[in-house]
């Protein structure tokens, strides 16, 4: 995968709350929180390069480069973090403004055909089979008509952690869920497994809230 594009802009828009929570949350000083972030930007490159190009129309490009950015803290820190505290971290790194009114904004298409159409054909494209850092899911409508899940079977997240020995982190990424649903607004998220914890699948599920109207 190339940096130019997407991954430049991702490391441009996170850098500075990546370093910021690694003192406010993480508890590091002001110094090594530097420290860290420059050593981290070569390893984000360095996993970034090792990536193969997503598929046009893979709409998880955006999830391994998170992916790869949070790696290349993790493996710039002296001391890890526990999992409990990294998981705190990755949120409040990456819900900074820009992204809070990122999620704002979708989520008022939730639920419509457009989100729909976008979720089945993400379910056939299977991208998985091809890209081992990619995702393959299954789109499953609840009967009653109160939402949707996406249930995954192979994660790109798992996939990219186990490779660089970080495996262990990966419930911190997918606790973010929740967060970018509650953010949002339009449905609420339950989840009852998922592949890093050792569960069959992930399971995303998206019940619509009640007393919304939908449109």
């Amino acid at each position: 995968m190339k940096y130019i594009g997407m991954p430049m802009g991702m490391w441009a828009l996170y850098k500075r709350s990546f370093q910021n929570h690694l003192v406010s949350v993480l508890c590091f000083n002001e110094n090594e929180a530097v420290r860290i972030t420059a050593a981290a930007k070569p390893k984000y490159k360095e996993i970034i390069q090792k990536l193969p190009e997503f598929e046009k129309g893979d709409r998880f490009k955006m999830n391994i480069i998170s992916c790869a950015m949070l790696a290349s803290f993790l493996l710039s820190m002296k001391e890890k973090p526990a999992v409990e505290k990294l998981t705190v971290f990755y949120e409040k790194a990456m819900m900074n403004a820009p992204t809070r009114w990122f999620f704002r904004m979708s989520d008022k298409r939730k639920f419509s055909e457009k989100d729909v159409a976008g979720m089945k054909k993400t379910a056939a494209l299977n991208a998985a089979d091809r890209n081992p850092y990619s995702w393959n899911m299954e789109f499953l409508p609840y009967k009653d008509g109160s939402g949707y899940e996406a249930r995954f079977s192979k994660c790109g997240i798992c996939t990219l952690m186990k490779e660089l020995g970080l495996f262990k982190y990966v419930p911190a990424m997918c606790r973010l869920d929740y967060t970018m649903a509650e953010v949002g607004g339009a449905c609420d998220f339950v989840r009852e497994y998922t592949l890093a914890s050792g569960g069959p699948y992930c399971d995303c599920g998206y019940k619509k809230k009640e007393g919304k109207r939908y449109g």
